[in-house]
């Protein structure tokens, strides 16, 4: 069995999963309290890669991000190397699939909370940042770590976008999920049953986390 796609899929999801927290969290957080135009906008646009066809989405990405793009020139020139066809692209990807259950969760779980301690808080003079931090963050951590799982597990097993975005290319952007398709192709069945078992252990562990943090946030409430 291969190791070496198996080990990159982790480092690839949990590169994803700090990188789509970040902004997932963020997102959840302006969609839960914010109130600016265009709000429902940016929560359908974030909702997108959940229904988009996986070649649909890549075929987006790689149009905003590959080498003729705008972006893709800056990254380019800023790093070096270019965002398609490298482990980035991986990241990308793999982000893009996490993001929208990092969101969704985050948003959900802020909502979550009682809104008389936000009212205490703005009373005795507490500014968004600090009621967010202080707040609204620690009060929904149950909700906002069963997402980051569900993320993670997610960028784990993208197949379609990362193909798309960071190509097949074994040592470099071949992943778990992709390896696991080439073993079966070539006929290679033991091969990939050994890392499809792996995947599906990590995953399993991964939503059985999720599900008793989504359990203890619903009983703390």
């Amino acid at each position: 069995m291969k190791w070496a796609p198996l080990l990159l899929s982790f480092e690839v999801a949990a590169t994803a999963t700090l990188v789509a927290g970040a902004l997932g969290i963020g997102l959840g957080w302006a969609l839960a309290r914010g109130r600016f135009p265009g709000r429902e906008l940016v929560d359908v646009l974030v909702t997108a890669p959940m229904v988009l066809p996986p070649t649909v989405l890549g075929y987006y990405v790689l149009v905003a991000l590959g080498r003729s793009s705008p972006l893709g020139q800056v990254f380019e020139d800023i790093t070096g190397s270019s965002i398609v066809f490298t482990k980035t692209g991986a990241i990308v990807a793999a982000t893009i699939g996490a993001l929208p259950l990092i969101t969704k969760a985050a948003r959900a779980a802020i909502e979550g909370v009682d809104q008389d301690v936000v009212a205490a808080a703005q009373t005795l003079g507490a500014g968004p940042l600090r009621i967010f931090l202080k707040i609204l963050l620690p009060l929904s951590a149950g909700g906002v770590l069963a997402g980051l799982s569900l993320g993670f597990a997610r960028a784990l097993g993208d197949f379609g976008v990362t193909l798309m975005v960071a190509g097949n290319i074994p040592a470099l952007t071949q992943t778990g999920a992709l390896a696991i398709y080439d073993a079966v192709a070539a006929n290679r069945d033991a091969e990939a049953a050994g890392m499809a078992a792996v995947m599906t252990a990590a995953a399993m562990t991964v939503l059985y986390v999720a599900n008793r943090l989504g359990r203890r946030r619903r009983e703390d409430g």
